[in-house]
């Protein structure tokens, strides 16, 4: 085997091939074949700008609440690369996938791959060793193109469309919509959770024959007191509990799961027992995870527009009233101004935190940007997020709330830093 490590199967993946982002799927496919051990389990991919990995938590939690071996594979980690690959709600262990880089590494010849495909190949493998009864595949950036696509999959959700990546996507909601129909196929289950579907989404699937059922049409919810009512498209559940992840945009993202279950019902059949068991039990780091303290802090991924609307509609609706102060970084390829505009009449002050990677804006370039969508405060300065953060908890009372968002790698860092035990929050405890 090449090397020993997991540190060093990924640090010499990173500089495997020459592009960090590389859509297509020849060469994926080709290696995959190579890789043989067997047919992939039941697969359900889930695509969308947002609420993919949350789609993938519900599906898996309700899933193992009814008994099913469940892998699944998402992207990117917070903590440690192994979140990337679990079953049954476990990361998978170093020694597995180093195994498993090594037939990957074996199989390619001289097929260069990207850091994503090298660990989308290694997830397939290992999840055709396993003996699942499912696998949970979370596109990394679109749909048509990524690798994953080069598996059918057996159902399709995508979770929401909205502009992210337009380098790679295209710059409109059809362009995009397009990109991430491509996981859809004819004959299987297709399942959009957006309630507001593209035109052009439409016309594809028409002309693709597929059955699309759609959020607000063939399947929807409604609030009942403390809980929610579902109907889908051949059956309905009342009085369910809200689900665990906080949020009411999680009823869409649970509205959607809950209709595609619905249709593979005759594959993995799945108790309404279950599906409360799920709902009650689902956890996922890094969306809305409250931080207890005075002051309490909130981490959150919001990257783009959409996100960062969501988030401010919970803001409201869960700390109205509060005086919210932002630990922010970004990557610069993103929309800042629509990220800023969605949150910035709730933010009182602003702290930019630096990351040390060169796709991350830094605070002399996103300074201007702030300051012309807001007129709080801009600190900036810092040398790296422990730094921001404490000037923020300084400046923050008992009854405030530090919110820290932007990107999946500032939430990242910090939670790590949290982890070590970094005094970035001095003393408290980090709880999904």
């Amino acid at each position: 085997m090449r090397f020993s490590t997991l540190a060093e199967w990924l640090a010499w993946q990173e500089t495997l091939h020459p592009k960090p982002i590389d859509l297509g799927l020849q060469r994926v496919r080709r290696v995959y074949d190579a890789l043989g051990s067997g047919a992939a389990p039941f697969t359900i991919t889930v695509g969308g700008t947002n609420g993919k990995g949350s789609s993938v938590a519900l599906l898996s939690a309700i899933l193992r609440a009814a008994g099913y071996r469940v892998g699944t594979y998402t992207s990117p980690h917070l903590l440690r690369y192994n979140e990337r690959i679990q079953i049954d709600g476990e990361p998978v262990d170093d020694a597995t996938i180093c195994e498993a880089f090594g037939r990957v590494d074996g199989a390619r010849g001289d097929t260069s791959l990207s850091y994503f495909e090298f660990g989308t190949l290694t997830a397939l493998d290992i999840f055709r060793r396993a003996g699942l009864d499912a696998q949970i595949l979370e596109v990394g950036l679109g749909g048509r193109l990524d690798a994953v696509n080069i598996i059918d999959a057996d159902a399709a959700l995508v979770a929401s469309i909205d502009i992210d990546h337009q380098e790679w996507l295209g710059d409109s909601r059809d362009a995009i919509a397009l990109e991430k129909a491509g996981i859809y196929r004819r004959g299987h289950p297709a399942v959009l959770g957006d309630p507001e579907a593209p035109p052009a989404l439409l016309s594809y699937v028409d002309e693709q024959g597929i059955a699309l059922h759609r959020q607000g049409r063939e399947f929807g919810y409604s609030m009942d007191g403390a809980g929610w009512n579902w109907r889908g498209s051949t059956g309905s559940l009342r009085e369910l509990p809200l689900p665990a992840m906080p949020g009411k945009h999680q009823l869409l993202n649970a509205s959607a799961v809950l209709q595609l279950l619905q249709l593979v019902q005759t594959r993995l059949p799945v108790a309404e027992s279950a599906v409360r068991r799920g709902l009650e039990t689902v956890r996922l780091a890094g969306r809305f995870q409250l931080i207890p303290g005075a002051p309490a802090v909130l981490a959150d991924v919001a990257h783009n527009p959409q996100a960062a609307r969501v988030l401010a509609e919970y803001l409201r609706e869960a700390f109205g009233g509060r005086r919210v102060l932002a630990v922010f970084a970004i990557m610069r390829d993103k929309d800042v101004a629509g990220v800023v505009g969605g949150v910035a009449d709730l933010v009182s002050a602003w702290y930019l935190a630096p990351l040390a990677m060169p796709r991350a804006a830094t605070a002399d370039e996103l300074h201007p940007l702030l300051a012309a969508a807001t007129a709080a405060p801009i600190h900036g300065g810092y040398a790296d997020v422990a730094e921001a953060f404490r000037a923020a908890r300084r400046d923050a009372r008992a009854d405030d709330l530090i919110v820290v968002f932007g990107s999946f790698f500032l939430v990242a860092e910090f939670l790590a830093q949290m982890a070590s035990g970094v005094e970035v929050a001095h003393g408290s405890t980090v709880k999904d």
